[in-house]
Formats: C-alpha cells, sequence, structure tokens
C-alpha cells in the first residue's frame, strides 16, 4: 500500500491523539509515581486483590517488571502484599486504603481537567467520543 506523502492515515491521526491525549492527561498528575506505578494501581483497582503475574498479563508486560513495580508501590505503603490463601510459593497484593486515596485523587484531578473540556463539546460531539471511548477499550484489549 503506497500512502500520499503528507496525508496521514486513519490509524497514524488516532495513534498521534490518543498520544496527545494520553500525555496531556498525565500533565493533570501531580503524584509522584510513574505512569507504570499508576497503571499497576489502576489494574490493582479493577482486578482487586490478585497476583503480580494476573497484573503482568493484564498489563501485558513482563513478570519481573511488574515485581519490581510492585516493591516500590508496596515500600511507600500504597500496595500490601499477603500470602496466597491456596499457594504458599504465590502472593496476592492489593491497594492499601493509602493506595486508594491516592489512585481517587489522581482520577479525581485528571477527571475534573477532560470535565472541563467535555463541557466546549456539543451533544452529538460528546456521544461520538462515548462511542469511540468503547471502540478504544476493544482495540487496547485485543
Amino acid at each position: 500500500m503506497i500512502y500520499a506523502k503528507n496525508m496521514p492515515t486513519d490509524s497514524q491521526r488516532l495513534a498521534l491523539a490518543v498520544a496527545r491525549l494520553n500525555r496531556r492527561l498525565r500533565q493533570e498528575r501531580h503524584s509522584d509515581l510513574t505512569p507504570s506505578q499508576m497503571s499497576v494501581l489502576g489494574t490493582l483497582r479493577r482486578l482487586g486483590p490478585t497476583s503480580p503475574s494476573a497484573i503482568a498479563q493484564h498489563e501485558r508486560v513482563s513478570a519481573p517488571s511488574v515485581t519490581r513495580t510492585l516493591n516500590c508501590l508496596v515500600e511507600d505503603g500504597i500496595v500490601e502484599r499477603s500470602p496466597h490463601p491456596d499457594d504458599g510459593r504465590q502472593v496476592v497484593v492489593e491497594l492499601s486504603d493509602l493506595g486508594e486515596k491516592v489512585l481517587a485523587e489522581e482520577r479525581q484531578r485528571r477527571d475534573a481537567w477532560l470535565h472541563q473540556r467535555l463541557r466546549h463539546l456539543d451533544a452529538r460531539e460528546r456521544a461520538v467520543l462515548r462511542e469511540a471511548s468503547a471502540l478504544l477499550e476493544r482495540l487496547s484489549d485485543s
């Protein structure tokens, strides 16, 4: 397939828009946590108490990478680690009360910024973004 030199494809425009929005949302963060740490916290919030390997699978990263991230979060008291109830060789991790608070504060800041921007769109545009959100989730989960 030949692409026009100065004509971005749909996939290029989408990738750029998603990357720019993601970068802008990260700029609204006021935490010392890295994007990887925030992502792991979000995954823990969605999955509930789980194993590091389940987090790695969900995040699509290596188990050692998740282990390093979790070690930092445990050290900071944001995540708690406990023995697996059925398998003594494994552990279960979950958000601590502090982790819940940190995640909620970061999401509140992000959501407030985004809410302000969405208010400038008309009802049709917001409906399009609602539909696009579902499609973007499907793409990211595939």
